[in-house]
């Protein structure tokens, strides 16, 4: 094995130890906080339950364990990919969560699909046109979008194509008109965020020397910033699409709820209102695996664009 194999062996290693880190330390968070949060059995028991109910409940449940024992059956759990069972709907929590993930995921690739599709355009439109009336007015429209909550867009949404139009439907799930107001709601601060970090990178390719030659050569403007400035510009961008896909399947919480959609957003919420420990725990790890997972491909995905990024670094 050569010397660089062996460099990118122990490069990959050490991410992989980070990650078990990271999630070590999630895992390790979440249970203290969820533990703090408040007594769950308040949640299942009704309101004329005795102390025996509650006692035989805790028991049922593992909660009357002294704090540390409850830890060391949760790690142990995780060791073998058991994340308990939920409280609320009595199943196991993977089975809960496997039930919600597509909702999610279907949310977050149209958002990020919708929010690629503006934002590229967008910035190239700007960088291009630098000092411009449509320059001023793209920039514009993108500090708009960084500044404006994304409940708010949503219900604005909702009042201008549901109530006043009546085109597209308020809440639910199923159809694609169902998909549009809050694909279009989680998408508006990620077009704002591409866009504008994108206009950075292109103004600074724009001034480097092969763009210049590749102008003297007699490409034109559009087609020497497609062709030989765009890759260039790319890197910094793919690490935004990397954490903004990740921030798109957390940010769904706000936007599910307004919209009802049943993805794992709107299940996070009932699961920390009804005190459901273990899928508490169980959406919070998953958000945090995505999150490492997202990082990883784009370490790998910067080594494929730019060569002379390496992993080993």
């Amino acid at each position: 094995m050569s010397e660089r194999s062996r460099a990118m062996v122990r490069s990959a290693a050490s991410k992989v130890l980070s990650a078990l880190v990271v999630m070590f330390l999630a895992a390790t968070v979440t249970f203290l906080l969820v533990r703090i949060s408040g007594d769950p059995l308040s949640m299942l028991l009704p309101p004329d339950a005795t102390a025996e109910q509650a006692d035989e409940l805790a028991a049922t449940l593992g909660l009357d364990q002294p704090l540390v024992v409850q830890y060391a059956d949760y790690l142990s759990g995780l060791i073998r990919f058991d994340l308990g069972d939920s409280l609320f709907y009595n199943q196991p929590v993977s089975q809960v969560i496997a039930d919600r993930l597509p909702a999610t995921a279907l949310l977050a690739v149209s958002a990020l699909f919708i929010a690629l599709v503006i934002a590229v355009p967008a910035g190239i439109a700007a960088a291009m046109r630098r000092g411009r009336a449509s320059d001023k007015g793209i920039m514009t429209l993108i500090l708009l979008g960084q500044s404006t909550p994304a409940f708010w867009v949503g219900i604005v949404l909702i009042l201008i194509f549901a109530v006043r139009l009546q085109v597209l439907p308020a809440s639910g799930h199923g159809t694609l008109s169902h998909l549009i107001l809050p694909a279009v709601t989680l998408a508006v601060y990620s077009v704002a965020v591409i866009a504008r970090l994108l206009r950075s990178s292109l103004l600074d390719v724009l001034s480097s020397d092969y763009m210049r030659t590749a102008t003297a050569k007699g490409f034109g403007p559009t087609h020497a910033v497609v062709s030989h400035g765009l890759r260039n510009a790319s890197l910094p961008v793919i690490t935004v699409v990397g954490l903004e896909t990740g921030t798109l399947l957390g940010g769904a919480i706000l936007t599910e709820q307004v919209f009802t959609w049943p993805g794992l957003g709107r299940l996070t919420i009932e699961a920390i209102s009804n005190r459901d420990l273990p899928l508490v725990q169980g959406t919070v790890l998953l958000f945090a695996a995505i999150f490492v997972v997202i990082n990883l491909i784009v370490d790998v995905t910067y080594s494929a664009i730019d060569p002379r990024v390496r992993l080993e670094k």
